[in-house]
C-alpha cells in the first residue's frame, strides 16, 4: 500500500530551521509574545509536517452553541450570561489522530457588576458582538475517522491562535467612544484601547460518526486574551462623582452611581479578560487526493 505525502521532507525541515529563529528571536520579549509564536505553530506545523497518513479528507460545517466572558464584572463563573453563538468550520484530517482546523465565529458576550464578588455596587454593565477567525491543532486521542465503523469516537483537545473583534456597548451607547476610563481626555496617559486583538483558543470536546459523511462534536473552548477591555472596564475612576453631569451620558456609563473619586479602583488591570464558547458542529466530508491503491475495511 504506497503512502502519500502532502508535503515534503525538505520543505519541513526548512519549517523547522525557520521556527528555530523565530523562538531563539522572542527568547528576550515578555511572555505574552512567545505564548503567540508558540501557539500561533502549532497549526501552521500540522501543515508542513511530512504527512505518512493512507488518506487525507476535508470536513465542512456548520457550528452553534453559546458564548461568555471572564473579566472584571466576571471573575470566575463560567456559563453565566451565556449568549448565542454561530458559525462554520473547515478540518483537514491528515490521519487519524491529528487535524487542522479554521472556524468563524459570531456571537455575543456581556456582563453586570451586581453579578460579581468583586465591586457588586458598581453598577457597572456592558453587551458586545464578538466575531473571532481561529486556526488550531487537533489532536484525537483514539484512532478517530469520520465513516469508520470502528473508528467512531473520539474525545479531542485543540490549541492555536485566533483573531478578534468586539464593541462593548451599553443602553445602546459605545462605551469606547464615551472615554469612560479618562481615554479621552488623556487621563494618566491613557488612550482609546483597540476592538480588535489576537487571542489563543485552546478547548477540548468529542467527535462522533453518524454515517460515512457526516460527523458531529460537542466542545468547549476558552480563549486567552490580551486586552483587559471586552467589558471596557481595567484600571480607575478619573471623575469626581457627585460632580458627574446627568446630561452627558459619557461621564453617567464611567461611574453609574456617581459616588467615586479619581483615582479609586474601578477595575482589575492586572488580569486581561477572557472569552469562552461552547457548543456542537455538523460536518460533512469530502475526500482529498489520495494514493491508497487498496481498500482498508477498517475506513467503510
Amino acid at each position: 500500500m504506497r503512502e502519500f505525502a502532502l508535503f515534503t521532507t525538505d520543505t519541513f525541515q526548512a519549517f523547522q530551521m525557520h521556527l528555530g529563529t523565530l523562538l531563539k528571536t522572542t527568547q528576550k520579549r515578555d511572555s505574552s509574545v512567545r505564548s503567540i509564536c508558540f501557539y500561533s505553530c502549532i497549526p501552521l506545523l500540522l501543515l508542513f509536517f511530512p504527512n505518512s497518513s493512507k488518506s487525507q479528507n476535508m470536513e465542512v460545517g456548520p457550528l452553534a452553541g453559546g458564548a461568555y466572558y471572564l473579566g472584571d464584572l466576571n471573575p470566575g463563573k463560567h456559563f453565566i450570561n451565556t449568549q448565542i453563538l454561530y458559525g462554520a468550520l473547515i478540518r483537514v484530517n491528515f490521519d487519524t489522530r491529528w487535524a487542522v482546523k479554521i472556524a468563524v465565529s459570531r456571537g455575543k458576550i456581556k456582563g453586570n457588576s451586581s453579578q460579581s464578588s468583586f465591586l457588586p455596587d458598581r453598577n457597572l454593565q456592558f453587551e458586545s458582538p464578538i466575531t473571532d477567525i481561529s486556526a488550531v491543532a487537533e489532536f484525537n486521542f483514539f484512532s478517530y475517522f469520520t465513516g469508520s465503523k470502528y473508528n467512531s469516537i473520539s474525545p479531542y483537545i485543540y490549541a492555536g491562535i485566533g483573531f478578534f473583534f468586539f464593541e462593548p456597548a451599553s443602553g445602546g451607547q459605545s462605551l469606547r467612544a464615551a472615554g469612560t476610563e479618562g481615554q479621552n481626555d488623556g487621563y494618566e496617559g491613557r488612550k482609546p484601547y483597540s476592538t480588535s486583538g489576537l487571542g489563543i483558543p485552546m478547548g477540548l470536546g468529542v467527535k462522533y460518526s453518524l454515517s460515512k459523511t457526516i460527523g458531529i462534536s460537542v466542545f468547549w473552548e476558552l480563549h486567552k486574551t490580551f486586552t483587559d477591555y471586552l467589558d471596557d472596564v481595567s484600571t480607575t475612576y478619573y471623575l469626581v462623582g457627585p460632580s458627574i453631569d446627568v446630561n452627558v451620558p459619557g461621564q453617567v456609563l464611567s461611574d453609574p452611581v456617581r459616588n467615586h473619586q479619581p483615582g479609586m479602583q474601578r477595575g482589575n488591570p492586572n488580569n486581561n479578560d477572557w472569552f469562552a464558547f461552547f457548543g456542537f458542529s455538523v460536518t460533512y466530508k469530502f475526500n482529498l487526493i489520495s494514493s491508497r491503491k487498496c481498500k482498508d475495511k477498517k475506513y467503510n
